[in-house]
C-alpha cells in the first residue's frame, strides 16, 4: 500500500514537470507575479493535469479486458515514452520558453494547459492497467501539478531558468524508472 502511494507521488510529480517548466518560462516573461495570476496557473495546470488522465484512464477501462496479457508492455511503453520525450524536450525548452508571454487569461493559458496535460492523458492511460486508486492519483496529480506551477512562476521570477532544465529531466528518468519498475514486476524478474 506504501509502495502504490509512493508510486502514485513519484508519477504525480513527474508529470507536473511539464508544466511547472512552462510556468518558470512564464515566471521568467513578468517583471511581479500578483497571488491571482499564481492561483490563475495552479487552477488551469492543475485542473488540466487532473482530467486528461481521468480520461486516458476512462478510454484504457474500456479495453482494458482486451489488453490484459500485455498490459504492463503498454505501461512499459507509455511511461518509457512519455519519460524519454521529457527529457528530449528538456533540451528544446531554451526557443520555447523565448516565445512565452505573461498573459494569464484563457487564450494564452488553455493552449499551455492542454499542451502540457496530453502526456497525463497518456499515464491515465497507464494507470488503468495498474493496481491503482484513481481517484487518488488524479487528485495527487492535480494538487502537484497546481503547487508546482505556481512555485515555478515565483521561482522563473526569482531565480530564472536555472533548475528548468533539471528539473524536467528528473520528470522523466522518474517516469521511465517507474515504467521499468512495472515491466519487470510482471516478468517476474523483481517483487515488491
Amino acid at each position: 500500500m506504501i509502495s502504490i502511494i509512493i508510486q502514485t507521488l513519484l508519477i504525480s510529480v513527474s508529470v507536473a514537470m511539464d508544466a511547472f517548466a512552462v510556468s518558470i518560462g512564464k515566471g521568467l516573461t513578468v517583471s511581479r507575479i500578483r497571488l491571482q495570476d499564481a492561483i490563475k496557473t495552479a487552477l488551469w495546470f492543475g485542473g488540466f493535469q487532473a482530467l486528461f488522465p481521468l480520461l486516458g484512464y476512462f478510454t484504457a477501462s474500456t479495453f482494458s479486458t482486451y489488453v490484459t496479457v500485455f498490459d504492463h508492455w503498454i505501461i512499459f511503453g507509455l511511461l518509457a515514452f512519455i519519460g524519454g520525450n521529457m527529457v528530449r524536450e528538456a533540451f528544446n525548452e531554451d526557443e520555447e520558453n523565448a516565445k512565452e508571454t505573461a498573459q494569464f487569461d484563457w487564450k494564452h493559458m488553455l493552449p499551455l494547459a492542454v499542451a502540457c496535460s496530453i502526456d497525463a492523458f497518456a499515464v491515465g492511460v497507464s494507470l488503468a492497467f495498474m493496481k491503482i486508486n484513481i481517484i487518488f492519483a488524479i487528485t495527487s496529480m492535480g494538487v502537484v501539478t497546481g503547487l508546482f506551477s505556481a512555485a515555478g512562476l515565483y521561482i522563473g521570477r526569482i531565480f530564472g531558468s536555472r533548475w528548468q532544465k533539471p528539473a524536467q529531466i528528473a520528470g522523466g528518468v522518474v517516469l521511465i524508472l517507474i515504467g521499468i519498475k512495472v515491466l519487470l514486476e510482471h516478468l517476474g524478474i523483481i517483487a515488491f
